[in-house]
């Protein structure tokens, strides 16, 4: 009997040894190259979230960091579980995660969805926490078009494009409804990015910026946007309204080539920023971090896009290259414009920099969107 327990004992061990000998393996197939750069993005998110928010509410400073680390815990551990998917089982079930995308964006409308700020684009969870399905429809349409796509390569047509620009028509109007002209903007450049890539012609594709620029212009002008939105992005502003842009340029003008030092930054202690920690992130960095913390912060962006463009191209299938330049113009498009309304040189339209501003679903979205990236490096050679 106490050789069998020996000998049980010794295979345990064994199979302990290969699961791990399996995931060290399996470890070994990640870009840590791109999730490192993600990780030091989003710590430096905490961080600039801290110094941005810890004097809003002397009896809890930790308030919004607190709530940030919990969706950074929630993103890590959907990163570990889409990792061990393979990305092409969101391939067969691409028109599921389509009609779950659109469910979620019609149901937040309703009585079940809540407002705040002007906006009906949240669900309110226990706790306080608050859920908001435009960020998640981001992950949903880039894997739903990237689906369709991929299934007419090489038959895209002008009714094949038609039908997938109206595929995408569906959210895109979803969300004005809420409204969120941002959100938007950002699944707009999602669209474009993945039939860019998908062989669609490229008097299609101008035909197609022509039509969402016609929209947006058509969403200004008859009223859809309300008076706070239109003002934001420098419709009708005044002095008052400007405040922002104002105080947003004075912050990063403050910190010089290296910065006044952490929690030191005149502005930021004092709250001169509205949105700060959310939408004005980058102007902590610029005023505490001077030049150089912002320039190695764009480094740090420069190789997130950099690898993500490399595992497109290493990708083993064209549903896997085009899944890649879905994240890849989400990405892009978000930070170049985050920064550039920042720099008074983008309309300020409330996009959120990846991993770096205050916002859950963001947080999340952006980890979600990260494991799909990976999981195609992962299995480039299966």
């Amino acid at each position: 009997m106490q050789r069998a327990a020996t000998y049980g004992s010794g295979s345990g061990s064994q199979g302990g040894g290969r699961g791990q000998l399996i995931d060290r393996e399996f470890a070994g197939r990640l870009d840590w190259i791109l999730l490192g750069a993600c990780a030091l993005i989003a710590v430096f998110g905490m961080l600039m979230i801290y110094s941005s928010t810890h004097n809003k509410d002397p009896k809890d400073p930790t308030y919004y960091v607190v709530r940030q680390g919990l969706a950074m815990v929630i993103g890590i551990g959907l990163f570990s579980g889409l990792i061990r998917i393979d990305y092409r089982k969101f391939r067969d079930f691409s028109m599921l995660a389509y009609i779950l995308t659109v469910a979620a964006l019609f149901f937040v409308l309703t009585p079940i969805g809540s407002e705040s700020k002007g906006a009906t684009s949240w669900y309110e969870l226990p706790f306080n926490f608050q859920l908001q399905p435009a960020e998640f429809a981001k992950f949903g349409l880039i894997v739903a078009l990237a689906g369709y796509v991929n299934e007419h390569r090489g038959d895209i047509d002008p009714w094949r494009l038609t039908v997938m620009v109206g595929l995408a028509l569906v959210p895109l109007g979803l969300v004005q409804m809420q409204p969120d002209l941002g959100t938007n903007m950002v699944l707009l450049m999602i669209v474009i990015g993945i039939l860019a890539v998908g062989g669609v012609r490229g008097r299609y594709l101008l035909a197609l910026a022509a039509l969402g620029i016609t929209m947006i212009v058509a969403v200004v002008s008859v009223g859809v946007l309300k008076e706070y939105q239109l003002a934001r992005l420098g419709i009708g502003a005044s002095a008052a309204t400007t405040y922002n842009v104002e105080q947003a340029t004075a912050a990063l003008g403050s910190g010089g080539a290296f910065g006044q030092g952490y929690l030191k930054g005149s502005q930021t202690r004092l709250g001169f920023v509205p949105e700060q920690h959310t939408d004005f992130i980058f102007t902590a960095v610029g005023e505490e971090f001077g030049f150089v913390g912002a320039a190695l912060l764009l480094i740090l962006f420069a190789i997130v896009l950099w690898r993500i463009w490399r595992i497109a191209q290493l990708a083993r299938d064209h549903y896997g290259t085009l899944v890649c330049a879905g994240v890849l113009a989400m990405f892009t498009f978000m930070i170049f414009e985050n920064i550039g309304m920042t720099l008074n040189i983008m309309p300020v339209t409330g996009i959120p920099l990846p991993f770096m501003s205050y916002g859950g679903s963001s947080l999340i979205t952006s980890c979600a969107c990260i494991a799909l990236v990976s999981n195609v490096y992962a299995n480039r050679f299966n």
